[in-house]
């Protein structure tokens, strides 16, 4: 039998309706099931909101400043109204065309990838070392001291740590002395390690390592802590000696910590250390040294002061890059090891 146009026409509209239906239903839904959840957690949301504010002042309001990299010749100067000063100030991209075809800013970018890596590469297995090592010393005593000694840098600021390894790695320092005694150091030419522009980055490294390694293991003795002991006890049992322990116990236990971890630090991967890099730099050490964020702060506040737009520009570049290792990182690993930040 067949269909009138009629019967198809009501057919339609049926079927129209009975989707609207449900798309008022879902919504429905949704509403009742957020306002259920809000209801029971109210008095947590309300603890959460002064954060939130916080944030939205301190971290997503200043976002609109990003606009200053579309524009050029803002000058503050000539007008005493800031927003006035960039409404009259033209729009371009040429501050994104400079980053990528500038020799210089691109020297910089390199820069800051070298000291990343070679942070990541080098630094990154030890804090997890020193965690296990921590966890697995016997006397409570001293792992408590070892604790101490190796967080207690953290809290240096690096002004201080440089000024004391400056002193200590002076051309007549304790270490240039030994290193003379010991006759791996000619005496009329002793090294200025600050001073050396190929040695800057192996002191960057050795530098942040001194300082960070012991509070970066904080995360991992936890996670170790949290491992179940009768794991341990069950691989004494089958006769499993304390590296047999470490590599099929607790290394599988912390790997979703590590994962995690690596992650974030590779987000950092275009941050290879400004506070560090700013106290330790020196006009001789800047062909090698010169990061994008010692960069920007020179051509907007430092010695080339007034460079807003291609400041911000590199900035916001900076900030791109590293939202794309962030989501890339984070896919690679929830496809290889079902782990992620998100």
């Amino acid at each position: 039998m067949e269909r009138t146009p009629v019967k198809e026409q009501e057919a339609l509209q049926s079927g129209a309706q009975a989707g609207e239906v449900r798309a008022e239903s879902r919504s429905s839904g949704w509403m009742k099931d957020f306002s259920r959840k809000w209801k029971r957690r109210k008095t947590l949301l309300l603890f959460v909101l002064p954060a939130v504010v916080l944030a939205l002042i301190f971290n997503y309001l200043p976002m609109v400043g990003v606009l200053i990299a579309f524009k050029d010749n803002i000058n503050f100067i000539r007008y005493s109204n800031p927003l006035e000063a960039f409404m009259n100030a033209t729009w371009t991209v040429e501050h994104f065309q400079k980053i990528f075809s500038d020799p210089e800013i691109l020297k910089y970018i390199g820069n800051t990838l070298i000291i990343s890596v070679l942070k990541i590469v080098i630094l990154f297995p030890l804090p997890v070392v020193l965690a296990v090592m921590i966890t697995e010393v016997s006397s409570k005593w001293f792992s408590k001291l070892t604790q101490m000694a190796v967080f207690l840098p953290h809290f240096l600021s690096w002004v201080v740590i440089v000024g004391i390894f400056k002193s200590v790695l002076a051309i007549d320092g304790p270490v240039n002395q030994v290193l003379v005694s010991m006759g791996l150091m000619d005496a009329n030419s002793p090294t200025y390690w600050f001073g050396t522009d190929s040695l800057f980055r192996g002191l960057v490294v050795f530098l942040s390592g001194w300082k960070e390694i012991g509070y970066s293991s904080i995360v991992y003795v936890s996670a170790i802590m949290a491992i179940d002991p009768n794991l341990y006890e069950a691989a004494k049992l089958d006769g499993a000696g304390k590296f047999r322990q470490i590599w099929s116990i607790t290394l599988p236990g912390i790997l979703p910590t590590i994962i995690i971890m690596l992650i974030i630090r590779v987000g950092y991967l275009m941050d290879a250390g400004f506070d560090q890099v700013y106290a330790m730099i020196s006009s001789v050490t800047r062909n090698s040294g010169e990061i994008i964020g010692t960069y920007v702060y020179r051509i907007s506040l430092g010695e080339n002061a007034g460079q807003y737009g291609l400041s911000t520009a590199v900035g916001l570049f900076n900030g791109i890059i590293s939202l794309i290792l962030i989501l890339f990182t984070n896919w690679i690993s929830k496809k290889t090891t079902h782990t992620g930040i998100f």
